[in-house]
């Protein structure tokens, strides 16, 4: 049976308060007690369990997610699983507060970082571009003891906690993969769509799409990737042009978000038996997959992240380490015929 504190003040010969006392780190024990009571647990082999202490403190966790404001469907997806958890924070001993700042704005998401009181927070989640100031932010709320956690996009140049999204090097391969089977035995041109080359979760797809690419299907040549801000108008425009100067781009890979412009334009110019891969299930890619437009959609489930997020930060405030394969999330492929 594991030891309880009942057999530590057995063994050390003190009362459960004292060893209470000193489990909690709390003044008020002569150090020689503290000494006999430490001794104790080390014999044992105790280990306390943080998470049902804390239960038992009816302690509350402070966390703030920070993500792009705007039409973005996938961040407002993600925003309303944020609300969903806002929701669930009694259960979940949380107190939780979503800022949202401009979409690819690195000035706002500093700004926001350095007002954020260390005193009343543990733990920040957010979704930012990798730039060096951001990465300073973070850091600076690190060493103030604010544990971090990179949502959907990591932050490789901080030294944030956890990172809370799917393998994006592995999504942008598994792209390249679908689309050269789906132009198996075609010659021609890849048009590959980008919000911003200085988001990492785009620069790691768009590096592992071409990595697959050129080794596996040299007969597609990568065009772009062309950046569009993830803003639909854009996309439009960028796709309708280069489909229209260029009659060799048999295939296109929006790796970022702004979807109803890829579809738009796509129905302007008529689909030509292009083959299409996008991401994240949307009421636009559903449509896209349903009208044939689409051929596959590359998701990964913000509800995950964000519970994954909450949980990270809460072990991470324990001084706990998270569990990876509870924390690991999916990439799921659909096509038309398996849309949930």
């Amino acid at each position: 049976m594991r030891p309880t504190v009942h057999d530590i003040a057995a063994e050390a010969g003190v009362s459960l308060a004292t060893v209470d006392r000193v489990l909690n780190a709390r003044s008020g024990v002569r150090q020689k007690t503290v000494d006999k009571v430490e001794a104790a647990v080390q014999r044992l082999g105790y280990v306390r369990d943080v998470q049902a202490a804390n239960l038992a403190k009816k302690r509350i966790y402070p966390l703030v997610f920070v993500i792009p404001e705007g039409p973005n469907s996938f961040m407002r997806g993600l925003e309303a699983e944020i609300r969903s958890a806002m929701q669930r924070s009694s259960v979940e001993r949380t107190s939780i507060q979503l800022e949202t700042v401009p979409p690819f704005d690195a000035a706002a998401v500093v700004r926001v970082l350095d007002a954020i009181d260390p005193a009343n927070v543990t733990g920040v989640a957010l979704v930012a571009t990798d730039t060096a100031d951001v990465s300073a932010a973070v850091d600076r709320l690190t060493e103030k003891g604010v544990h971090i956690a990179a949502l959907v996009s990591d932050l490789p140049g901080s030294r944030r906690v956890h990172y809370c999204g799917i393998d994006n090097l592995a999504a942008g391969r598994t792209a390249a993969g679908l689309l050269g089977r789906f132009c198996s035995g075609r010659t021609g041109k890849v048009l590959v769509i980008a919000g911003s080359m200085k988001l990492s979760d785009h620069m790691e797809r768009a590096s592992g799409f071409a990595t697959v690419l050129k080794s596996e299907f040299p007969e597609l040549e990568i065009v772009g990737p062309v950046e569009t801000n993830d803003e639909a108008d854009r996309v439009c425009q960028v796709v309708g042009d280069a489909l229209d100067a260029d009659p060799e781009i048999i295939a296109i890979y929006n790796l970022g978000a702004g979807n109803r412009g890829l579809l738009e334009a796509l129905r302007r110019g008529g689909h030509r038996d292009r083959a299409i891969v996008v991401h994240e299930i949307t009421e636009t890619s559903r449509q896209g997959l349903a009208d044939g437009l689409f051929d596959a959609v590359i998701n990964q489930d913000c509800g995950h992240e964000v519970r994954s997020a909450i949980r990270v930060l809460k072990a991470r405030s324990d001084g706990l380490m998270p569990i990876s394969a509870q924390e690991r999330i999916r990439i799921d492929i659909f096509l038309k015929d398996n849309l949930p």
